[in-house]
């Protein structure tokens, strides 16, 4: 099968295969943190409400929990529309290379928000990101309704 004008496939593909990059090392640093501090998981739900994994755990643990819940929120729209891209041929060219930055900046956005969590950067390579998915999703309005 030749995937002419979907070469945006690519890009769907690392970032979906960077969020399960993600689980892992969230799993890899949260099971031994949770034995580390007695945690027993049933106690959490029978518990208080306000006692959460955020409550017990250290920060820097959370912090990859935290992103890859990040990587399943703005992301889905970027796969929805780079699909749409795909399927109407114009998966290539700018598209393709717009995709690839949007997943460098949710890579980086993810290393920077597990290590160091400097809230500023974050939000900058968020915002950068989000201007490369609203560029695509003005080019696949324009061709759809073109």
């Amino acid at each position: 099968m030749v995937l002419e004008n979907m070469e945006i496939l690519k890009p769907v593909v690392v970032l979906a295969g960077w969020t399960m990059v993600m689980w892992l090392w969230m799993y890899a640093t949260r099971l031994p943190a949770m034995t580390a501090a007695k945690v027993n998981p049933d106690d959490l739900v029978k518990g208080s409400p306000k006692k959460t994994l955020d409550d017990v755990l250290p920060h820097s643990v959370q912090w990859k929990a935290h992103n890859y819940n990040h990587l399943h929120e703005a992301p889905t729209v970027f796969y929805a529309i780079a699909l749409v891209l795909a399927i109407i041929g114009q998966g290539s060219g700018l598209n393709a290379t717009i995709a690839w930055a949007y997943v460098g900046l949710r890579v980086i956005h993810s290393l920077v928000q597990v290590t160091i969590n400097k809230v500023v950067l974050r939000f900058s390579l968020f915002a950068l990101s989000s201007l490369c998915l609203m560029a695509l999703v003005l080019h696949a309005a324009i061709a759809v309704f073109h």
